[in-house]
Order: structure tokens, then sequence, then C-alpha cells
């Protein structure tokens, strides 16, 4: 990710900046006059609630082409079978596998450790309802029943341009997976050039969001004052609860799912599997980028791992934009933290809802500067929670970002790893790995 500045300050900055602003400022109204005094209604009523929600808009208007340009990418280049055959099928595989298990992991955590509940339930139920008023037609709102057969018969669009105009996003995710599945299929000079104008599509769409998020800043400020107004003290302490259990279910991913992934289908030791990841792993904690991490992790996996070139570029240039584990266990904390500290209660339907969201997100979103705003700002107002709630999320960011990039960079080794065993053996030599058979 490339640190977008103004004025000499890195962007990230900036939006701590903001956050502090805006925090400060709020929990100096809640201490000494209150939320609903003259003057402060008025601010937040027409300059600091509208400047939030222009900056919210301008992202919910970029969520349709970015989701479908990025995943009909993603698996296109993820699955291009013409060339690497069943190396694509096997990365397209365990992708979805691993954030499926990233992703419940963090549904988990927030479930048993509740880190959103604490606040004031007349306060959360007062912005819930101005919330669902200013997000009104927005996103359709994921149904609180349903039945099972139902449920998987409105994953599939009848019609994927209606479906696209009334905003229903899981269906166009779905069309999408299949769009992008049908450009591997049918792979022919067309559908190469067909893959070049979505490539286009992303790239323009990316380009805006990138612009749009230099308002960031401001919007943080806004967002975080408007909150701490209202919420007070209980904010900061809410905000540290999603901050131990976010990171708490990346550790849990990083530590246990990886070795174990490593061990019984990699068929090495997790130990030394970590050992020679160790570099690509400290780059991309302290730039939180994925795409500065890839030549590390290039390096690592050739000279370090042993790993068959052909298989590790393929999937590590491949996981950088579509094997995001953090990215989707992020959104599932955040939505659902989200959803606590406003009173929300999901259902289990609305939760695997939010769970597959997250998955494809991670597909379609990932290695992108920013990308996963959208996505976590679609689902909140999908399941009715106000979406202002992502500017405290905005506010710690920065560290989770570099979490998370650091648990999306070890997964593309890890998947690096697992695909290459069977793959051009003869390209891997016995004595520089140490391999540990599987339990039984």
């Amino acid at each position: 990710m490339t640190e977008t500045k103004r004025g000499g300050l890195a962007l990230h900055w900036l939006m701590l900046i903001g956050f502090a602003v805006g925090l400060g400022g709020g929990l100096i109204v809640n201490l000494t006059l209150g939320a609903d005094t003259g003057w402060v209604v008025w601010l937040t009523d027409n300059v600091t609630g509208p400047l939030g929600q222009i900056f919210l808009r301008l992202l919910f208007m970029m969520v349709i082409p970015l989701l479908f340009s990025a995943l009909v990418v993603g698996v296109a280049e993820m699955g291009d079978l013409s060339s690497l055959g069943r190396a694509g099928i096997k990365t397209l595989v365990l992708t979805i596998l691993v954030s499926s298990i990233a992703v419940v992991i963090g549904l988990v955590m927030v479930n048993v450790f509740q880190p959103g509940r604490g606040v004031d339930p007349v306060l959360a139920q007062q912005l819930l309802e101005q919330g669902r008023d200013g997000a009104a037609g927005i996103v359709r709102g994921a149904p609180e029943t349903i039945q099972l057969g139902d449920f998987f018969l409105e994953l599939i669009p009848s019609n994927v341009f209606t479906a696209a105009a009334e905003n229903q996003i899981l269906p166009v995710m779905v069309f999408a997976l299949f769009f992008g599945i049908g450009l591997v299929m049918a792979k022919s000079p067309a559908t190469d050039r067909l893959q070049q104008v979505i490539e286009g599509l992303f790239e323009v769409t990316m380009k805006l969001i990138n612009l749009f998020i230099k308002l960031a800043p401001i919007a943080i400020a806004c967002l975080m004052f408007n909150l701490a107004a209202l919420f007070g003290w209980d904010l900061l302490v809410r905000l540290a609860a999603y901050v131990g259990v976010a990171v708490g279910a990346m550790a849990i991913h990083m530590f246990v799912v990886y070795p174990l992934v490593i061990w019984i289908l990699g068929g090495r030791s997790p130990i030394a599997f970590f050992k020679g990841v160790r570099e690509p792993m400290v780059v991309a904690f302290s730039t939180a980028s994925s795409n500065a991490s890839l030549p590390v992790s290039l390096k690592a996996a050739e000279e370090e791992l042993k790993l068959p070139r052909k298989i590790a570029r393929f999937v590590l240039t491949v996981g950088a934009t579509a094997n995001q584990n953090g990215t989707a266990l992020f959104e599932g904390v955040t939505v659902l933290f989200l959803a606590q500290f406003f009173g929300v209660d999901l259902t289990i339907t609305q939760q695997v809802i939010v769970m597959l969201v997250c998955i494809l997100g991670g597909i379609g979103t990932a290695g992108v500067p920013a990308g996963s705003l959208p996505v976590v700002a679609m689902i909140l107002v999908m399941v009715k929670v106000p979406p202002e709630g992502i500017g405290l999320i905005l506010g710690v960011d920065r560290f989770l970002d570099m979490c998370r990039t650091t648990l999306n960079v070890t997964g593309d080794l890890v998947l690096a790893t697992v695909v290459s065993r069977g793959e051009e053996d003869d390209a891997v030599e016995a004595d520089d790995v140490v391999p540990v058979a599987p339990p039984a």
C-alpha cells in the first residue's frame, strides 16, 4: 500500500490527528455541555453529520463496481487453469477454505467476548434510528429469518442488473464469482481483452477510492465528534475491547490455524516454516503493505522454503490481491462489534450472510489501499447498523492494518507451501525442508 501524503504528513497520521481532534472535541462536549445542547445539535445536524455522510456515500457509490471488478479479476487470475492446471484449482479452494476459517474465528470471538456491549442502550437506540433513516435505500438489508432453501435461492440473481440497481450486494458478488470462473473456462483472445477491460474498471474504481479517501481525516473528525459527544468515555472502553478481540482472533489464526494447515496439508514443520518467513512477516508488519512485502515473500519462498519457482510466483502474486484471511477476519469482527455497540442483535442467518460477504470481500478487495472500507460500510447498512460507526474503527485502523497485513502475507506463504506439495517435487531439495508426517 502506498502512503498518500498531504502537506508532508502520511495519510494515516492525518487520519489519527482527525480521530484525536474529533474524539477530544466530542468528549469535552459530552462532559461539559451534553449532546442535546442547542448549538451542538445544530453543529451535528448541519456540519459534522452531513460531512461524514458525504464521505460514506462516496464509498457506497463505489461498492458495486469495486466488488464486481475485483472479484472477477481475482478469480480469473487465481484460476489460470490453462497454465497451472490443478494448482489453480487448489489455490482457489484453499483460499475459500482458510478465509472461511478466519471469518468463523472472528465471529466466534466477538460473540463470546461481546466487546461492543455496555454502552447506554438509550443513546445507542437514538443513533440507531438516525442511521437507519440516513441509510434508507442505499443497500437492501439482510433478512432476519429465512428458510434454508430460500437463502440459497436468494444468492442467485434472476436479473443481475436488477440486483445491482437494488443494491443486492450478495447476489452481485455471486454473479461476479461465476463470471470470473467463466472467464477462465472460456479462455480466448476475446476473453483476454474482456478481462483487460474489467481490470481497467478496477483501476478506475481504485483511483476514485484513493481520491475519496483523502477526505478521511476530515470525515473521521466529524464522525468521531458526533459519536464521542453522544457516548462519552464508554466509546474508548469499547474501542479498547474491540482492538483486543480483533488482535486475539488474528493471533489464533496465525499461531493455531496456520501451523495446523502447514503440518497437515503442507507436510512440513510449522517451526521451520515460521523460521523461513520471518523477514516477510517483519516487512508486512512495518509497512502494512502486501505489495511492499511481495518481493521479500518471493525471495523467502524460493530461498528459505525451497518452493518450486513457478508455483510460488503464481500463488504469491495472486495471493497479494486475492488471498486475504486477515482482511476477511477484520471485516467480520468489525461488523459484529459495531452491531453490538449499537444494540443490533444479529440472527444466525444474518451472521451467515455477513460471513459470506466477508469471504467474498476478502477475495475481492485484498491488497487494495482502503479497499475494505466500502465493504465494511456496505455490510453495516445491510444489517441496519449506522455506518457512522466506521469512524470509530478508522481511528485505530493503522495498527490493525499492520496486524492483518502480517496475517495476509503469512497466509499467502502458507497457501504457496500447501499448493506446492506434489507439484514439481524435483525442484524441492529434501535436505532443505523439514517434512513432518501429518497425523492419521
